[in-house]
């Protein structure tokens, strides 16, 4: 299970009084909350699932916690770590799975028992809770450096220095000392930031093994065992070309295979391209949009921090193989896990009227981010950068592509199949 996936964004209760190793789920605000999306949650029954949503205010993560259902096949409460009236700490085991384990923490808001948000960190197979214990040094280290990097290299110099200043801040009042765990500071530090900036790609992670320096040298080029994140590459009845793929991978490693899978399909009447499961990535989206295209097409913008410069992207002006071309009709799915890079795709395909977007509305992620180590097991996501689409003049970051044609991510294949049926009748 991805990190993104149960992502909760969440305001802390600082009440001062813990519980620790409690088994039982506290007869509290937040255990009542925390009850209540756990027999939602592992029921598997929609009915059930929508009268928790027509009960409490939650926000979009704890909502998208129930797409992962039928993945984990619900949760077993393992532990309570830390209970208080407002905000609950507490181990899970996935049914599925039984040995995979992960931590969360659920609040609820002052005032109003249902409005709850909550977060939850996959950790590993049989992790023991002492392996997770931190200490002052650490978590000072970690505050100190994730605001360093904040305020250096966060794409808004502004709010960059308003999320260093307000983590140093907290830090020096006692904020902080309560966590003696990692996974609860990483997801404090998580709602600090999210209070703030609303970024999707920012975010602090901990890592339960130790995370290397830098990335060990010598391991095969991700495309070599995923197939670049190509899934399909299907000519379907009527001469209708499908494509899905997973993930944008580097166009120096992978473009090959994405050439490939597009001279495959251009002598097809329509084509779908899936990104349904697509989390984002890296710079192939130009090229793959290079086929689409019958000349050389602006695509968007990219403002680096870093650099100090706008980056233009543009389709290429001559490509390997066959051209799908720029005339007939493509369709784009989208789901609310199609994130970062492929929404870019789908964004500026949509802006430009080269394809009709089919599906749900997407995770709305638009600042590409790197990594930065902040310690053995603690690292944290930067945005660095600020897409641009030169015809909207602004991007989907918040608020997701919007679909041409709006229906569950599920249906979406059949729904677009059918509207290519109609449509050349």
């Amino acid at each position: 299970m991805s990190l993104r996936a149960l992502t909760f964004v969440v305001t802390l209760s600082l009440t001062p009084p813990t519980l620790l190793g409690q088994t039982a789920i506290p007869n509290t605000p937040a255990g009542n909350a925390l009850r209540a999306w756990l027999d939602a949650y592992n029921g598997g029954d929609s009915t059930r699932v929508a009268a928790f949503l027509r009960t409490y205010q939650v926000d979009f993560p704890i909502r998208n916690s129930f797409n992962f259902r039928q993945m984990t096949g619900g949760f077993d409460l393992v532990s309570v770590e830390v209970s208080e009236p407002r905000h609950v700490e507490f181990f899970l085991r996935h049914h599925n799975t039984p040995a995979m384990i992960a931590y969360g923490m659920l609040d609820v808001a002052a005032g109003n028992p249902t409005s709850i948000s909550g977060n939850a960190f996959p950790l590993g197979p049989n992790v023991p809770t002492e392996a997770l214990r931190i200490d002052r040094a650490t978590r000072v280290a970690v505050v100190g450096r994730a605001a360093a990097l904040l305020d250096s290299f966060y794409y808004s110099p502004a709010i960059g220095k308003q999320l260093s200043d307000t983590l140093r801040a907290r830090l020096a009042r006692g904020a902080y000392d309560r966590y003696r765990n990692g996974p609860g500071l990483a997801l404090r530090l998580n709602s600090d930031l999210a209070e703030i900036a609303h970024d999707t790609h920012l975010g602090i992670r901990y890592s339960v093994s130790t995370i290397p320096p830098k990335e060990p040298a010598g391991e095969a080029p991700p495309g070599d065992e995923t197939n670049c994140g190509f899934k399909k590459v299907e000519q379907l009845d009527g001469n209708i070309g499908y494509l899905r793929f997973d993930s944008f991978e580097e166009t120096a490693l992978c473009g090959v295979t994405a050439s490939a899978a597009m001279t495959f399909l251009a002598g097809t009447r329509a084509l779908i391209i899936d990104l349904r499961e697509n989390g984002g990535g890296h710079d192939i989206g130009a090229w793959i949009a290079s086929y689409l295209f019958d000349r050389r097409t602006h695509l968007d913008d990219m403002w680096d921090r870093y650099a100090n410069r706008t980056r233009q992207s543009w389709t290429q002006d001559s490509v390997p193989g066959r051209r799908f071309g720029g005339t007939k009709p493509v369709y784009v799915l989208t789901s609310a896990h199609t994130f970062s890079a492929a929404e870019a795709f789908a964004y500026d395909l949509q802006a430009l009227k080269r394809a009709t977007i089919v599906g749900a509305t997407t995770a709305g992620g638009a600042h590409p981010a790197s990594e930065g180590r902040l310690g053995d097991h603690f690292a944290i996501s930067v945005p660095w950068g600020n897409s641009i689409n030169p015809i909207t003049g602004t991007n989907w970051e918040g608020v997701g592509v919007e679909p041409d044609v709006k229906v569950s991510a599920d249906e979406a294949l059949a729904d677009v199949l059918k509207l290519i049926r109609d449509r050349t009748q």
